[in-house]
């Protein structure tokens, strides 16, 4: 959790305690009881329909960054189908694409990776892909043996590819700012209706409403953490490529 995170739960909390001060203070809570059981029906409503919303959204970033997973490894199976084939190319070019493959994958371990936090990609990264690709098509196989392997390389460098743009396209997967001011006044809602009941006793009244904003601030920046694949708490490491390098015989 970040500091801006803790800023707005913080603040969030403080304004909530803030409003519920001045309706207790405007409003007393004999006022307010009358309604109690009408507000009652009515926010059970509220509150099942803001619960379905958020668990929605939750689902549906968890399952891009799943998906963003996923792709990495992808990516970096289709990488080492290269790098693999390529040991068994004959000499220069080889060692030059295995070489290519190394440079691709420490590329975006150490470069790319940190800048799609910002949601930006690295352009060395990208040549390197066109340099393999370059390198896989100029070869020319003279046996039957050799054709099988130039095959399954070329299908390794198109899967490479398309794993690549997918991975760049789920860098900016996020939440739909509709989506986000549906939850932003759900919540100010479904808070806002706790301060309608009145109870005499107003410490028990305070704790509860502060309890429920409490946890919906907090389910808000759950979501804004999960927001964006690739950055927040539960960001997808390069895990993938880092397997793939560590398991690597040395270089030709």
């Amino acid at each position: 959790m970040s500091w801006t995170d803790v800023v707005i739960f913080v603040g969030s909390m403080a304004a909530i305690a803030l409003a519920l001060r001045l309706v207790e203070r405007f409003v007393p809570h004999h006022r307010r009881e009358r309604q109690n059981e009408v507000a009652g029906f009515i926010f059970a409503g509220v509150g099942v329909l803001y619960a379905v919303l958020l668990g929605f959204v939750v689902i549906s970033v968890w399952g891009n960054v799943g998906a963003a997973q996923q792709t990495t490894f992808n990516e970096a199976d289709s990488l080492a189908g290269v790098y693999w084939i390529s040991r068994s190319l004959p000499l220069p070019l080889g060692a030059q694409i295995e070489h290519q493959t190394l440079d691709y994958a420490n590329t975006v371990e150490t470069t790319e990776w940190p800048l799609m936090s910002r949601h930006r990609s690295s352009p060395q990264a990208t040549q390197l892909v066109y340099d393999i690709r370059n390198s896989v098509l100029a070869y020319q196989p003279a046996t039957l043996q050799q054709q099988v392997l130039y095959d399954h390389a070329v299908t390794d460098v198109e899967n490479l590819a398309s794993a690549r743009r997918e991975r760049l396209n789920q860098v900016q997967d996020s939440v739909p700012p509709i989506l986000w001011v549906a939850l932003i006044a759900g919540a100010v809602l479904t808070v806002g209706f706790t301060f309608l009941f009145g109870l005499s006793n107003s410490l028990a009244h305070g704790l509860m409403v502060l309890s429920l904003g409490a946890l919906v601030v907090a389910s808000l920046i759950l979501i804004k953490e999960m927001d964006y694949p690739f950055s927040g708490v539960t960001r997808v490491d390069p895990t993938a490529f880092r397997v793939f390098l560590s398991r690597l015989p040395p270089p030709r």
